[in-house]
């Protein structure tokens, strides 16, 4: 039934309002009402007023976005939406929640939050402007450009300034983090853009967020300003397949090189009001600043991941970990003895503190529900703790809310089951709903398992895959993602198929994903090569992508020690972890990669799954049925007469 607060002019259930008599069949251009998208409508509607727990895969096509902003906007409660980007978030704020507001009349007010690394911070500028010490000249010109546009930003979202680079060293100087920002003892507390945007988004009838945010927020992490999401009626999680891994992020403890090093610049800059201050202090951080990078010198050795087990047996880490634990201690206790001289020396010294605490709690090793991990950047370092069980924290998260929260996305399902996805967020005896793609996937696409190819394991794997690909970007000339598993198997490829095919390459890391994204669509018959990122995320419509080629199937890497204890608990429990875990997250990734081929319903391509493991082991079914229903062929003439139908006259 229709809430009777519904802000419209005249309310109907969701699924009419999605229908041929609805606003929508009359006002959007294009619009055509499609049956699973006013179920999705209808689900969601209920999941809303009866606080459910729903979870809704909707396959590409579906229109999930207008499924659940519709009933959203229709309840007249307070709902929280959350995506899985950014530039998801920009999308569904500046373009979707538009449209179904014009359609509908709805009379009511929203919101885009984004974290706070996102707004310029007044406090900082004015630091960074003060202390003068830039990389470049061209350093020194965007921090005044940055100042000039300060006086007549609204927002401060730093999206609105394109001359700086989204990756410069810049940013950092001039944004905040929830360990540096001084709440409302700054003296621009009052004009401070944090502070607007979540003032916004606490008024506003529904909130567009992103996972990011939303888990920084559920996790309680202490931002400065407590609680920013309060009180939402509902919770609908749009790319709902990120959230075990990101809330996994957000219930760890964690402590990074990069923080300490911040900390110990942001307490020199400190010491600038405070006279008398960095005689005394300066002493303590360089000591602090060299711990960091000997621990990182001694931590070359190990791989870029693994138990902090392996590293702590190490006589010369143990040594240097000491070292930065006393360097951290003796810096706590100096800045707390000055604490009372400025709030910006009180508030890096409660940072010190947090992190002498954090440290100490991350390399004592830990109680069996936590697992202890590093990793290695480049230049830094980060430790870890991360739960092995994410189902208890969120299904207290949920209980403490009394909202209803609904989980969708393209891929949930495993074999047309949610039990996997269920159990890692807690969700007990959800509502679901499987939606189908409406796309006639019988005429628009083609599933091609190459035969002949060795086991995945074979050394020569990645020149075999490519003697059954080259074939195949022949015939569709070109027009191809190849998406890899690994990045030693995309740079082999990336060495071996310019002699191959004339084709122009895009290779993942040599520039932006956007750009080469870009330059891709352009070219009309390029081939890109691409890992991870390239898997989800990444829409491509029309002709300019018509092959999707996935060279083995995507099981996490055995080296992460989150999944490798993960795995051992499953196991003492009695429970089998291949079949349990690493099959079900690799279907889900399985069919986040081949979604990326038929985007809208002009779309044709072929889909060449070249694992032969889809074919020789039991667990193969499972992924070709957790597929949309590609016709699928062993033969390449059939791939050869798919493309020579597209482009065979008509009549």
């Amino acid at each position: 039934m229709p809430n009777p607060q519904s802000p419209f002019p005249n309310p109907g259930s969701s699924a009419d309002l999605l229908g041929p008599d609805g606003p929508f069949a009359h006002e959007v251009p294009g619009f055509a009402p499609r049956a699973a998208q006013q179920a999705m409508a209808a689900a969601v509607e209920e999941a809303i007023a009866e606080r459910q727990l729903l979870i809704a895969e909707a396959g590409t096509g579906t229109g999930k976005t207008f499924a659940y902003l519709v009933p959203a906007l229709a309840s007249g409660r307070r709902v929280i939406v959350s995506t899985g980007t950014k530039a998801l978030q920009d999308q569904l704020f500046h373009r979707d929640l538009p449209r179904v507001r014009s359609a509908l009349g709805a009379r009511l007010s929203a919101a885009l939050l984004k974290g706070r690394a996102n707004y310029l911070c007044l406090h900082r500028l004015e630091q960074a402007r003060k202390d003068g010490r830039f990389g470049s000249r061209e350093q020194a010109a965007q921090v005044e450009a940055i100042h000039a546009w300060s006086t007549r930003t609204a927002s401060g979202d730093r999206a609105e300034m394109a001359e700086v680079a989204e990756d410069s060293p810049l940013w950092p100087r001039v944004t905040s983090t929830a360990e540096n920002c001084l709440g409302a003892d700054c003296p621009q507390f009052h004009d401070c853009f944090v502070v607007k945007a979540r003032r916004a988004a606490q008024e506003a009838d529904l909130v567009v967020v992103n996972h990011h945010l939303l888990f920084a927020d559920l996790a309680i992490k202490k931002e400065g300003f407590g609680e920013i999401l309060p009180g939402a009626h509902a919770f609908i999680l749009d790319e709902a397949h990120q959230v075990p891994e990101l809330a996994g992020q957000f219930f760890s403890v964690s402590l990074s090189a990069r923080q300490l090093t911040e900390l110990a610049t942001d307490v020199l800059a400190e010491c600038a009001g405070v006279s008398g201050a960095l005689a005394v202090l300066q002493p303590r951080v360089e000591p602090l600043a060299l711990a960091v990078k000997r621990l990182r010198l001694a931590l070359d050795r190990f791989p870029a991941k693994g138990p902090f087990l392996a590293i702590e047996r190490d006589a010369e880490v143990e040594r240097e970990l000491a070292a930065l634990r006393d360097a951290l201690d003796a810096l706590a206790n100096e800045l707390d003895k000055h604490a009372e001289r400025s709030r910006g020396l009180a508030s890096v010294g409660e940072r010190a503190a947090q992190h002498a605490a954090r440290l100490a709690q991350l390399t004592e090793g830990g109680a069996r529900d936590a697992v202890h991990w590093y990793e290695l950047s480049a230049h830094g370092f980060a430790f870890h703790a991360t739960p092995l069980d994410l189902a208890p924290p969120l299904r207290e998260l949920r209980e403490q809310s009394r909202a209803a929260w609904i989980f969708t996305s393209a891929t949930l399902a495993v074999g047309g089951r949610f039990d996997h996805f269920a159990r890692q967020l807690g969700l007990d005896d959800p509502h679901t709903l499987c939606l189908d793609s409406p796309f006639d996937y019988a005429r628009q696409a083609l599933a091609y398992l190459p035969s002949g190819l060795p086991d995945p394991a074979a050394p020569d794997y990645v020149e075999r895959v490519l003697d059954a690909v080259v074939p195949v970007l022949e015939a569709s000339r070109g027009r191809a993602f190849l998406l890899f598993t690994s990045h030693r198997a995309l740079r082999r490829a990336a060495e071996l198929l310019p002699a191959r095919v004339p084709f122009p390459l895009f290779v993942q890391g040599t520039a932006p994903r956007h750009q080469l994204l870009t330059a891709f669509r352009a070219s009309g018959n390029g081939v890109l090569l691409g890992a991870a990122s390239f898997w989800e995320g990444v829409d491509v419509a029309g002709d300019a992508l018509s092959v999707v080629v996935i060279d083995k199937l995507p099981f996490a890497a055995p080296d992460d020690p989150v999944l490798v204890a993960r795995l051992d608990a499953l196991r003492e429990a009695g429970a089998n972890p291949f079949t349990d875990w690493q099959v079900p997250n690799a279907v889900i990734a399985l069919k986040q990669g081949a979604g990326r081929l038929i985007r809208d319903v002009h779309d044709r391509g072929v889909l060449v799954l070249c694992d032969p493991r889809l074919t020789r082991r039991g667990y193969g079914k499972l992924f070709l049925a957790s597929l949309p229903p590609l016709p699928r062929t062993c033969e390449l003439a059939d791939v050869a007469a798919f493309f020579a139908e597209a482009v065979a006259p008509a009549g």
